[in-house]
């Protein structure tokens, strides 16, 4: 049976704003990614964020965004290549700061928002956190949908997690359906743990448009900022188990792979 690793998106408050439970959620995840200041997350904030994965057994990883802290990092930002790069290199040399202070290290390198859309499609802003992250540590794994940053990192040598989103809607070219457009984000909890399953154990996803596509999962994506987000990843990672599947941080799902090929 196979083997997979559980994130959410962690530390995403900001001074004495909060966003998500994230104690509950380091409960049931394998890995984190953690804001690094740029759309949330202070000093405070990444430490104690930091310190719980090492407590827990969490791995810890790198969620740099667009430097859009009012907008989320939810916004488009006409920076450079070069500007992106540095602005990867700055948010990972933080988030690695800490972790070396609680002696550890970060395992992952996840774009948030919509840099995290952009990489999927922009070849130039892809080769941007592929040479920031290659360059500040060889062994950081890339943890992408499938997309110009995964090939970019696969260019590079560095391992790449794909990450399976089972509460939103694919589209035939395996890309998401823009948050903009009706349907995107799946609500029924029945209806996301049986993608999540189905996801993993068959390699197989549905599409808005009713079609099955191929869907490649190392990772997958647990949302903590809405009501009801914790019980339905304790579900999620339950009917995994009780799947036969394995949960394990992301670094340990890919060595497996690198050891079966």
């Amino acid at each position: 049976m196979p083997t997979v690793d559980l994130v959410a998106d962690l530390g995403e408050g900001f001074g004495a704003y909060s966003m998500g439970d994230d104690k509950a959620l380091l409960d049931i995840v394998s890995s984190a990614n953690i804001a690094c200041g740029f759309h949330a997350g202070d000093p405070d904030i990444m430490n104690a964020t930091v310190a719980e994965c090492v407590r827990k057994g969490v791995g810890i990883g790198a969620h740099p965004s667009f430097p859009d802290l009012r907008g989320f990092g939810r916004r488009t930002m006409e920076l450079t290549a070069d500007e992106v790069r540095n602005d990867v290199i700055y948010q990972l040399g933080a988030l690695s700061a800490f972790a070396a202070y609680h002696g550890s290290s970060v395992s992952h390198v996840a774009p948030h928002g919509r840099l995290g859309n952009l990489v999927a499609t922009r070849a130039d802003y892809a080769q941007a956190v592929a040479d920031a992250a290659v360059r500040v540590d060889s062994g950081l794994i890339i943890m992408a949908q499938d997309g110009e940053l995964a090939n970019a990192a696969a260019e590079r040598g560095l391992p790449v997690a794909i990450v399976g989103i089972a509460d939103r809607a694919y589209q035939e070219d395996g890309t998401l359906v823009p948050r903009s457009q009706p349907g995107a984000v799946i609500h029924d909890p029945a209806v996301i743990v049986e993608r999540t399953v189905r996801m993993v154990i068959e390699g197989l996803i549905e599409t808005a448009s009713g079609s099955d596509i191929a869907i490649q999962a190392d990772t997958v994506l647990l949302h903590g900022d809405n009501p009801g987000a914790v019980e339905l990843a304790r579900l999620i990672r339950k009917e995994l188990v009780a799947a036969g599947v394995t949960i394990a941080p992301v670094a340990q799902v890919i060595a497996a792979k690198q050891k079966v090929s």
